[in-house]
């Protein structure tokens, strides 16, 4: 008996600490995804995440580093010549032909809309010289974005391969990289395109599969996907007032409605909050910078009502030379300002010295000067 008595309050204990525990804003979520995250676009901050650095198969939203790459070949313009290669990829299909010539513009919005795999090959083997060669370019850009749970083998994401995988948080990541491209997100968030059909009397439309552009009003864009092995995979994007949102869930059977929660969640529990406004900013006594200081963006950040008052800013300047010269430029950084939200370093800025420009002083000014200064009159008066 005293052994159970024991027990009792051992298991006690443990429930007690459990429950305090202090739990995260994201804990009341039902969220059925594997994995899920949702990040403020411009700051990058987590607002919500689900095992998001877990490395899973991603299905068709690979195609948003295929579209990226596309658009920054600079050749949306130029005319792809379609391989029977790309037409023989298996899945979905925008039915391109052997021989067809396309737009590689009109390439990416059969990919981002329909999920084309032909339309995914012809992009890779146009940009990449080859499918492999691709791939290799996908990976490169996947490093120079910071998705380090990540690795492509294939511009569409057909299960073809075993090392092709991302999570989560690298996924929204990616969009968030590829939202500040303006013809992508404005690809991204097209319901409906038109694309010439060169071997028929009629023009190709394409629908959106992206369900969430009609059923959430704050949708601005994303892309669908689907495996028998990575099961249904969304990204997708929301704006509401000033704040952006990109939701990402990986294997989720229930993903209209989870991105919808996940967004109303946001929306309803942070604010950007002004921390630092652009400007002049006076942070020192310092002769050689007091006056000339100034940042050129305004920092804002996502954040709480309760943490609106943990915000500070620390000024970190260089020391300046006894013989301060900035030579031709009229500007040149000094320092930076770096945000904290409660302790923790946030984002920064850099901080610019800006050289005041003297007026040049004309012929009739000099003559007055030199006059009032004989007779022993101030110039202003």
């Amino acid at each position: 008996m005293r052994m159970i008595s024991k027990l009792v309050i051992f298991f006690l204990m443990v429930s007690i600490l459990v429950a305090n525990i202090p739990q995260k804003v994201d804990a009341s979520l039902g969220v059925s995804a594997a994995s899920a995250v949702l990040i403020e676009q411009k700051t990058g901050r987590v607002l919500y995440e689900k095992d998001a650095h877990t490395k899973r198969r991603i299905a068709s939203i690979t195609k948003i580093m295929t579209a990226v790459l596309a658009i920054e070949s600079g050749k949306m313009n130029k005319y792809v010549k379609v391989s029977e290669q790309a037409t023989r990829a298996e899945g979905s299909s925008v039915y391109l032909k052997p021989g067809e010539k396309i737009k590689l513009s009109d390439l990416v919005y059969g990919l981002m809309l329909r999920s084309g795999n032909d339309t995914a090959v012809a992009i890779a083997e146009y940009v990449g010289g080859s499918v492999d060669g691709f791939a290799y370019l996908m990976n490169q850009k996947a490093r120079e974005i910071g998705m380090f749970d990540t690795h492509f083998s294939n511009p569409h994401g057909l299960d073809d391969h075993e090392d092709h995988y991302s999570s989560a948080y690298d996924m929204a990541m990616l969009m968030r990289y590829a939202m500040q491209d303006k013809t992508f997100a404005k690809i991204s968030g097209t319901k409906v395109h038109r694309a010439p059909n060169p071997t028929e009397a009629w023009d190709r439309v394409w629908k959106n599969k992206n369900r969430l552009l009609t059923k959430y009003k704050y949708a601005t864009g994303g892309k669908t996907g689907y495996t028998k092995r990575a099961k249904r995979t969304l990204v997708t994007t929301a704006t509401k007032g000033d704040m952006s949102l990109v939701a990402v869930t990986l294997n989720d059977s229930n993903d209209w409605d989870d991105h919808i929660s996940m967004y109303e969640d946001g929306f309803r529990n942070y604010d950007m909050a002004e921390v630092l406004e652009k400007g002049k900013i006076n942070v020192t006594t310092n002769k050689a910078y007091k006056n000339h200081l100034f940042v050129k963006k305004t920092i804002v950040y996502p954040a709480t009502s309760e943490e609106m008052d943990l915000f500070s800013v620390k000024y970190k300047l260089n020391k300046p030379e006894k013989k301060w010269n900035i030579g031709k430029k009229t500007e040149q950084i000094v320092g930076k300002a770096a945000v904290y939200l409660d302790g923790r370093m946030v984002t920064e800025t850099p901080i610019y010295y800006q050289k005041v420009k003297e007026e040049k002083q004309g012929l009739l000014d000099s003559v007055k000067e030199i006059f009032y200064s004989i007779i022993g009159v101030n110039a202003n008066g």
